[in-house]
């Protein structure tokens, strides 16, 4: 598209300066901004920003949830020409340290006091950054700091200079051009630092608009904005898309009030990772298996039919009379109050990405009735790269490439891109941008597939990641560390997994469990526990989760490609991968190495056949303070299926 997101706000307040354009979920009221107000909201900002030395080319970091006065304030950004860098708000400080150096940031926009004592700490190691904006006032009144000014400040004067200025937004929309560089995000840093990926109003643009077409999307979907605005993924859902169809963003009160207000909107359009959607399904599993047998029973009865025809219904296919009447009665029972219960009830298009879903995750949703399908892409390519028709969607395929796309498979299996979605480059690092961008345009994903017969795209694992077994019954067989971690995932009782074997003899695992599922699944079974540590080593929980690793293992032995990536060993971890700890991104993806150094005499435990390992770990708790985790663990085998055994 050859236009800018400054340019696409100036026209919707022109076209429809009355119609919707945000809202924000405020001590439990709804509150909505329309887009003639927005456009005025964003001009007074820009004024004030400029009048306080912001320059053209500038990198501005913006932290926080969505909120209605942040995304006004990238747009203000944008209009005088300069950068907003997006940071995750649930971020230490000190991750902050390298992104503001790198981009030598001089403004920060915020959401409230955290995130500004979060700025002040780290201010001596960052020197350029002199001048801080927050929103939200709470506990800042009188806050002892240069250079720290509220937004509500900010849009008083911007008024004034607005009224003194009349052409002075205008003239700066005007002057600025598809190609400019319109944002900068910091990827999640699996191996090092983060690495800075840019990109134009073009390349953003294109992809949004290549999404909206390919669905259909019209000025009048709903979205729900939750998920970090720092995560490509959202800022494409919620501000690219957002202003190339004009739809109406919905900003929850909190992290904590989501699922009332995704009931309360009702989204047209939604979009979440995998584990958004399991934990919605665990939580629905958990009631459940409270209800009184009548309803346990209806329950099952819909739902097997639900699996065995809904996700043909869905995708236009014939399924008999019979069953056409049967789901009706379905829908009025359980489908329909289900997805209610959910806030899907008018949800037209779903999405999910950054991870593979289970197929019987998948299926679930589709099956009473929500047009769930999933999308691949990454941050360096604006996020659309493949999307599934309505009729098309796969559990085990990305979909087709979208609009503008080009895919091709390198003789080493890894995915190559090219399309108009592609990043300008990473920041200040030209020799990680030679690396993945060849000189014909190609993007290297790292990402190992192929396109099947039905023209969709598979995706096995990274190409880094994919392994060999050495050694042992199962020598030189491919190991695929995600694939088998994504099928252990599948179970609601298991959170995270970390898989190891490449040149190993055999697959070990270490494993989170979901302390909700599994802890409910205890309470029914009258089993007491003090605690996560607790729970994770009761010999009961083990044999649960020894259940669902066989499983896995069952499935695999069918496989003649993965058949050897078969589990040998596992144990539950005594405490969650964390974040915090430096063991999972901001975006939830497993530091693989990481944790085989800080886990190493677990590994090693594990390799060496040991029945049990003792094992001390540092921790950061959510207040600052550092502690430790210590526990004995028990280490468990699993039976290895041969194809025989697993047709038998």
């Amino acid at each position: 598209m050859n236009t800018t997101f400054p340019r696409l706000l100036q026209q919707h307040a022109s076209q429809r300066p009355g119609d919707a354009a945000l809202r924000e979920k405020e001590y439990g009221i709804w509150q909505t901004l329309n887009w003639a107000d927005l456009f005025a909201m964003v001009g007074q900002m820009a004024h004030v920003f400029e009048r306080d030395g912001m320059k053209r080319g500038d990198h501005v970091l913006v932290v926080g949830a969505n909120r209605p006065r942040l995304s006004a304030a990238m747009l203000a950004v944008q209009t005088l020409g300069a950068i907003p860098v997006p940071l995750y708000q649930d971020a230490v400080a000190t991750e902050y340290v390298f992104p503001i150096n790198n981009a030598e940031v001089r403004f920060a926009v915020v959401e409230n006091q955290e995130q500004v004592d979060k700025l002040q700490e780290i201010q001596a190691d960052c020197p350029t950054l002199t001048r801080i904006y927050y929103d939200d006032p709470r506990g800042l009144r009188n806050y002892p700091a240069q250079g720290l000014t509220g937004l509500n400040s900010v849009l008083m004067d911007g008024a004034d200079l607005a009224l003194k200025q009349p052409q002075f937004v205008s003239g700066q929309i005007n002057k600025a051009q598809a190609d400019d560089v319109a944002a900068m995000f910091f990827t999640s840093g699996t191996t090092g630092n983060a690495k800075g990926v840019v990109h134009t109003h073009r390349s953003l643009l294109d992809r949004a608009k290549a999404g909206a077409d390919f669905d259909k999307l019209t000025s009048r979907e709903e979205v729900l904005a939750y998920l970090p605005p720092a995560w490509i993924g959202q800022n494409i859902f919620s501000y690219a898309q957002w202003l190339c169809c004009g739809y109406v963003v919905n900003c929850p009160e909190s992290a904590d009030t989501v699922t009332i207000d995704l009931k309360e909107v009702g989204p047209t359009y939604y979009f979440a990772p995998p584990r958004v959607f399991e934990g919605l399904l665990t939580q629905v599993m958990i009631r459940m298996e409270d209800a009184s047998a009548p309803k346990r029973g209806m329950f099952k009865y819909f739902m097997d039919l639900a699996r065995e025809v809904g996700p043909r219904r869905i995708d236009g296919e014939p399924i008999g009379l019979w069953n056409t009447l049967m789901y009706g009665l379905g829908n009025v029972m359980v489908y329909g109050p289900l997805r209610n219960n959910l806030g899907m009830s008018r949800v037209r298009v779903a999405y999910t990405a950054g991870e593979a879903i289970g197929p019987d995750l998948f299926s679930f949703y589709r099956s009473i009735g929500i047009n769930l399908k999933q999308l691949y892409g990454s941050t360096e390519t604006a996020v659309f790269v493949c999307l599934q028709p309505d009729n098309q969607a796969y559990a085990d395929t990305v979909g087709v490439p979208c609009d503008g796309v080009e895919i091709k498979v390198a003789e080493n299996g890894e995915i190559l891109v090219k399309s108009a979605g592609l990043l300008k480059g990473y920041y200040k690092n030209p020799e990680a941008t030679a690396e993945v961008l060849s000189a014909d345009g190609w993007y290297k994903t790292n990402d190992a597939g192929f396109i099947d017969s039905r023209g969709h795209l598979k995706i096995i694992d990274r190409v880094k990641d994919v392994g060999r077994i050495q050694g042992g019954a199962n020598d030189g067989a491919m190991f695929a560390p995600k694939y088998v971690e994504n099928k252990l995932k599948f179970f609601p009782f298991i959170k995270e997994a970390v898989a190891y074997g490449d040149g190993r003899d055999k697959v070990c695992v270490m494993i989170n469990i979901d302390f909700d599922a599994v802890g409910n699944w205890a309470e029914r079974r009258n089993l007491p526990y003090a605690g996560y540590t607790d729970l994770a080593q009761k010999p009961e929980v083990y044999q649960l989760i020894l259940e669902c690793v066989e499983k896995v293992n069952a499935d695999l032995s069918v496989d003649s490609l993965l058949a050897g990536s078969q589990i040998s060993r596992f144990l539950v971890l005594h405490k969650e991968l964390d974040a915090d700890d430096g063991e999972l991104t901001r975006t939830n993806k497993v530091r693989r190495g990481f944790i085989a150094e800080k886990y190493a005499v677990l590994v090693q435990a594990l390799y060496e056949g040991l029945a049990q390992q003792f094992i001390e770990t540092a921790v950061k708790f959510e207040d600052g303070r550092s502690g430790s985790v210590s526990a004995t663990l028990k280490l468990s085998d699993a039976k290895v299926f041969s194809a025989v055994e697993r047709a038998a």
